[in-house]
């Protein structure tokens, strides 16, 4: 895997698991934002294992068809993009990867021409 250093204190959480699902990288905001559930000690255990029903089947089949889900929550009072998709190297499937951004509660919307 590339050189992932500028990724440890990017101010989102990234989680980026392999292509059977076992969660292989956390930076430093991901670690974070999942502390009360393991924090670092997730790096090695399934994905599915770490989300309830009905998000484990949701990620299941979005691992499986290698598709995009995208949505946003409001969790302790602040507003975040999800942004699960599946990850490439050379073409080749290796897994996917989760981006979790906090966003403005009125973030802006913009049409551009």
């Amino acid at each position: 895997m590339e050189n992932k250093d500028w990724l440890k204190e990017f101010n989102a959480g990234v989680t980026i698991a392999d292509e059977n699902g076992i969660i292989v990288y956390m930076n430093d905001k991901s670690v974070e934002i999942f502390k009360n559930d393991g924090g670092e000690k997730l790096v090695g255990e399934n994905v599915l294992e770490c989300h309830p029903e009905p998000a484990r089947t949701k990620l299941d089949e979005m691992m499986k068809n290698r598709s995009i889900n995208a949505y946003t929550i409001e969790k302790n009072g602040k507003k975040k993009l999800i942004y699960q998709s599946p990850r490439y190297e050379g073409g080749i499937y290796k897994g996917f990867v989760e981006l979790s951004i906090e966003i403005p509660f009125d973030l802006p919307h913009f049409i551009r021409k």
